[in-house]
């Protein structure tokens, strides 16, 4: 049975090696006959893997598409380029990639040998790349705790708070956020006994321990993170009207400044955040669209006074 087992799963990694097979090259491959050939292609469908047959010239074995994706069989250089691809792509600004590449590679790292990790991490640090506006993050500690939401399995980490002194947090990690410039963790804060959001290139010693939690409900975690770090950090909260489009404004009103709804086809509602009012009527004013003050009454007044100002600037002085 054994050998049996291992020829199948040769056979499986065979087929993903190339589209087409013939009977006869899988033969010499496997050291079988083409009759062994056939009764193990047989195993692999009774297993639910499509493979495919097609006589005459041309003709072969081929795996198909099915229903979901087969295990994928990697040798020792498949895999160090998925995973150096995949730890990159963790860090990209293709929308959905960097959550996807973050869950692949976290099911790939389970069942790396050891050897293979250090040739992986060896190729990415000796890795550079331009990229604009970006906060690079560790991809173990990135790993560390997709791992550890997924378990659900506490972890404790260093954190430093702006301009804080780093400290120890005991935290439940529920869901890892990406906005394209930062990485964030919603987590269960233990000593806070609250929700919390932890920017992760603000971590250093990310563990993962032996216990687990069970599950809490948990806030939206995309919601909660865009709330914490475009209104919650700030003095001030604005929401204002602007007339155009919500796809022409979130082109100018980036997820991490603040969140637009649309109303209407010309319409947006946007809600954000600010230390000072006058900046915050500047930033709307430089959108390049006209715009409504809903609240607060003191960003009304902030505007008319600022556009005020603009208008005196704007007249010619008397000769």
């Amino acid at each position: 049975m054994g050998d049996t087992t291992e020829r199948v799963l040769r056979l499986l990694a065979l087929l993903q090696q190339r589209p087409v097979w013939t009977g006869p090259e899988l033969a010499d491959r496997l050291g079988v006959t083409t009759r062994s050939v056939r009764r193990d292609v047989e195993r692999l469908r009774a297993l639910g893997y499509p493979v495919n047959a097609t006589q005459g010239v041309g003709g072969g074995y081929q795996l198909g598409a099915g229903m979901a994706l087969p295990p994928l069989l990697l040798d020792d250089e498949e895999a160090i380029a998925t995973a150096v691809s995949l730890r990159l792509a963790a860090g990209g600004t293709v929308a959905g990639a960097s959550e996807a590449a973050v869950r692949t590679l976290a099911k790939l790292d389970q069942v790396l040998p050891a050897r293979l990790r250090a040739e992986v991490r060896a190729v990415h640090d000796a890795i550079t790349t331009l990229e604009g506006g970006r906060v690079e993050v560790d991809a173990d500690a990135l790993l560390a705790l997709a791992r550890a939401a997924r378990d659900r399995l506490r972890v404790e980490l260093t954190y430093t708070a702006a301009g804080g002194e780093p400290a120890v947090r005991r935290v439940e990690p529920y869901q890892l956020v990406a906005t394209g410039r930062r990485w964030y963790l919603l987590a269960f804060d233990l000593d806070r006994d609250d929700w919390r959001t932890l920017r992760l290139d603000r971590m250093g010693d990310v563990r993962a321990t032996t216990f687990r939690f069970p599950a809490r409900e948990a806030p939206d975690a995309a919601a909660y993170v865009q709330r914490s770090v475009t209104v919650s950090p700030y003095q001030h909260e604005a929401r204002v009207l602007v007339h155009a489009p919500a796809d022409v404004v979130r082109e100018r009103i980036p997820p991490t400044v603040g969140t637009v709804e649309a109303v209407d086809d010309g319409t947006c509602l946007v809600v954000a955040g600010g230390n000072s009012l006058e900046a915050v009527a500047w930033h709307f004013g430089s959108l390049g669209h006209a715009f409504t003050v809903e609240a607060p009454e003191e960003l009304r007044e902030a505007t008319a006074a600022f556009g005020a100002r603009l208008v005196a600037a704007a007249v010619a002085p008397t000769p």
